[in-house]
């Protein structure tokens, strides 16, 4: 997925009044401000309330649902191989969220905090914060994408991640 189509899926998303935060490998660039890596898919963040604006958005542009994982997560593909995972969060009161998990009791949890602007080609755009970022990369094997991530986070932000 091309910076510009990052950018077109959210215009396409703002116009249909759906909230939505990049997370994943083009959140990870949109807080250094720079593509850093090439990205299979786009990892986006929605109200679960707000989920058939988003997928009436998308299927204009030729979306489908190619992998269900409710609650957890969804995946609609584009006629040309586009991806887009995509997460449906409940927000609280006092502007944090939830996602469901795989392990039910155990919900991913998102500060108010975390929802943050970052930018792609220099156009801002609704990210998750650093500190989620590197809190969503742990407990598991990195890949080498992952590894990619969070060296450039501690390049860019000198922050210290576990891997």
């Amino acid at each position: 997925m091309s910076a510009d189509e990052v950018l077109f899926v959210l215009e396409l998303l703002r116009r249909a009044e759906a909230d939505v935060w990049i997370g994943g490998g083009w959140g990870v660039d949109a807080l250094i401000g720079e593509q850093t890596r090439d990205h299979r898919d786009l990892d986006l963040l929605h109200r679960r309330e707000q989920e058939d604006a988003v997928l009436a958005a998308l299927s204009v542009e030729g979306f489908v649902e190619s992998l269900d994982q409710r609650p957890v997560r969804f995946v609609v593909t584009a006629p040309d191989g586009r991806e887009i995972d995509l997460h449906p969060l409940v927000f609280a009161a006092d502007g944090s969220a939830t996602q469901a998990s795989p392990e039910p009791e155990r919900p991913f949890a998102y500060p108010s905090s975390c929802f943050v602007t970052g930018t792609v080609k220099r156009t801002p755009v609704p990210c998750l914060s650093t500190e989620q970022q590197v809190h969503f990369h742990q407990g598991y094997e990195p890949s080498e994408r992952d590894r990619h991530d969070m060296a450039q986070l501690r390049r860019v932000f000198g922050i210290g991640t576990h891997f």
